[in-house]
């Protein structure tokens, strides 16, 4: 599932093909993604100015000129693809966007557990899958000693908390490995005992790993693709994700990366160096 740098990715390549222009048409070829659309979808839409393209942990929010927001989720295979008219239709292309200017947006998604959904602008918090979210990682406010009140008293394994939604937003299996790797933090400690210097450490890992992330476009490992049809890289430069028995990269170790399962999905770290 795209995480959180890869969502960024999407949002930054869609900016400059959508925010000012005017949509033309708003075609949904289906009645539904995951869940149905909204009623009117479409006709809710045509005629509308993008004035913005925010991202919320993994969601995409689209804001207008009118009162309704379109809140985005890629799912697992979800994507966005940019092309001029004429733009071939793909059969998994599910809804259309024809923007002022010529330009065409096509969401692509083969599984359909994406989804598209219309909310009141001004109310967005009160949005469901928005309301429970904890703090965006790469704001300034995330420090060391926010991350260390959101873990405080949990028992669980710190990796299973960083994937809890709602105590950071937007942070998934891959991204979490990475962090506590530069950490230097075993992921089957409790996560409870994450607190000071070693909250620090996680806090700023988790921002540099993704901001790093970001930087490369995103890892393309199954299905994420750019809008622009180019793949992210960042999969080239993972310290553990996918790296098992690989010698461990930090100076002087060279210990075998090791996999476990850890909450149904799989868990890469360094027995030496993560503690």
């Amino acid at each position: 599932m795209p995480e959180l740098p890869e969502v960024e990715t999407v949002r930054r390549g869609l900016l400059p093909a959508m925010q000012g222009r005017r949509l033309e048409a708003v075609i949904a070829r289906r009645p539904d993604l995951r869940f149905p659309l909204p009623d009117g979808f479409g006709q809710r839409l045509t005629g509308r100015t993008v004035t913005g393209i925010r991202r919320r942990a993994k969601f995409l929010i689209f804001d207008f000129d009118g009162p309704d927001a379109l809140i985005a989720h890629l799912g697992m295979s979800g994507s966005f693809r940019l092309g001029a008219k004429p733009f071939p239709e793909e059969r998994h292309d599910h809804v259309i966007f024809k923007t002022s200017g010529g330009g065409e947006v096509h969401f692509n998604d083969p599984r359909r557990f994406g989804f598209m959904d219309l909310w009141e602008a001004s109310d967005l918090v009160a949005y469901p899958m928005l309301a429970r979210l904890g703090p965006e990682p790469l704001d300034d406010a995330f420090t060391g000693a926010v991350l260390a009140a959101r873990l405080k008293g949990r028992r669980t394994p710190v990796k299973a908390a960083l994937l809890d939604q709602g105590v950071v937003a937007g942070v998934g299996n891959i991204y979490a490995s990475e962090a506590l790797y530069r950490a230097g933090i075993s992921p089957k400690r409790s996560a409870h005992t994450v607190q000071g210097a070693r909250a620090d450490r996680l806090a700023a890992a988790v921002k540099a790993v993704l901001l790093d992330a970001i930087a490369s476009g995103g890892s393309s490992l199954r299905d994420h693709i750019r809008p622009d049809g180019e793949l992210g890289y960042f999969q080239h430069s993972f310290d553990v994700y996918g790296r098992a028995g690989e010698p461990c990269r930090h100076a002087g170790c060279g210990a075998p990366i090791r996999q476990f399962p850890q909450g149904g999905r799989s868990t890469f770290h360094c027995s030496r160096c993560q503690r």
